[in-house]
């Protein structure tokens, strides 16, 4: 092939790219839309839909008729029967989502287990994949795996370095679990995932710099978006607020020897004085909200983690703050209280444009992450 047709193909495949990964991130929208958005011909834009539709990446259908102003431009939509599979192991269940082009979350189950190692998870995923694409996504083409670990994951391939929590050191789960499934796998940290998944669909989609923590039942972990990258460090490792000091304005608060962050802040703190056993998200925010022990725990929590994040916003100056998982709903039981005070634990000057927020995309966060990280090579390359 010469030099011009092999350029040529390589803008082909760049705009078609660009394309999907507009339907992709923004939702359906006309091709009037695209060929707006993206600066190209309208013959281009057609010829790009047309080889999409062909490989069954993307839909075509008619635009609302009660809009319908002049000629009408058809609503091109990413397909919903492609899709990637988010995992997130933790040490009192695994939780798996089938999530579809566009970033909805189609099916999704969590299985309670206790401290998994690599094998039991790479079994529990393997089973629940082939019994959906023997049923509910039968017709369905899965193009990847993700798995979003609660823990240090070495960024050039995928290899746990340490999940402590898990009991995981140089723990390789891509490779049984890609042998065990014949389906590409990547592997990444959870709170780094979820940064991603917030930024593309959820809290903090019109914020280029951002802080993220989340919290679950292995700790508290990070991303951090910086001018709109992802900052992972040298090796990937970035992120880990949880090993960091607590910061603690009152010595009565503290509770652990080991004065981290992860270890005063903490979800099984919570769910033990809220006397439950195994709860979801959403069933450990309503216990805390009644008055007791949990409240008063709740309460200690927050004191701590707007101190920190106070420190967060001197250090980075972030347009946002997400928080994740349990954090979200410390945060949840006085969102205007909880705010006001990392603002004023703050320098009025790095506070003055901050946001918060909770994840906006709840108990799918890290599973939607996870899949978007499965989908890359997809979206880089439609039709390599």
């Amino acid at each position: 092939m010469n030099e011009r047709a092999t350029t040529a193909e390589g803008v082909r495949r760049t705009n078609l790219a660009e394309v999907l990964r507009l339907v992709h991130h923004g939702g359906p929208r006309s091709r009037a839309v695209i060929t707006a958005e993206t600066g190209l011909n309208r013959s281009t834009v057609s010829d790009l839909v047309s080889r999409l539709v062909d490989a069954g990446l993307v839909r075509e259908h008619d635009p609302d008729p009660t809009r319908r102003v002049g000629r009408p431009s058809p609503i091109v939509a990413a397909s919903p029967d492609v899709v990637a599979i988010g995992v997130n192991p933790e040490i009192d269940a695994v939780e798996i989502g089938a999530v579809s082009l566009g970033g909805s979350v189609r099916l999704r189950t969590r299985i309670p287990t206790s401290d998994p190692d690599v094998a039991e998870v790479t079994g529990i995923v393997t089973r629940t994949v082939q019994e959906w694409r023997a049923g509910e996504l039968a017709g369905c083409r899965i193009v990847g795996i993700g798995v979003a670990v609660p823990g240090l994951v070495r960024a050039c391939d995928g290899l746990v370095r340490l999940a402590p929590h898990l009991h995981w050191n140089d723990a390789d789960i891509a490779g049984p679990l890609s042998a065990a499934l014949e389906t590409p796998v990547v592997v990444g940290n959870d709170a780094s995932l979820g940064v991603r998944a917030e930024r593309l669909f959820g809290a903090a989609r019109e914020h280029t710099d951002v802080v993220y923590l989340n919290g679950g039942a292995s700790g508290i972990g990070g991303g951090l978006l910086l001018h709109g990258q992802l900052i992972g460090g040298e090796g990937g490792y970035a992120g880990e607020w949880g090993q960091t000091a607590a910061s603690l304005t009152d010595a009565a608060d503290r509770r652990s020897e080991s004065g981290l962050l992860e270890d005063e802040v903490n979800r099984a703190r919570l769910v033990r004085a809220a006397g439950l056993d195994a709860p979801d998200d959403e069933t450990l925010e309503a216990a805390l909200d009644e008055p007791g022990e949990a409240a008063d725990e709740a309460a200690r929590q927050r004191r701590i983690l707007a101190a920190t994040l106070g420190n967060a916003v001197n250090v980075l100056n972030p347009s946002m703050i997400v928080l994740g998982g349990f954090l979200g709903s410390l945060r949840d039981l006085d969102q205007q209280g909880f705010d006001d005070e990392v603002r004023a634990r703050a320098l009025a000057a790095t506070a003055e444009h901050l946001e918060l927020a909770s994840a906006a995309l709840g108990a799918d966060r890290l599973l939607i992450g996870a899949a978007e990280a499965a989908l890359e090579r997809l979206l880089s390359d439609p039709l390599g």
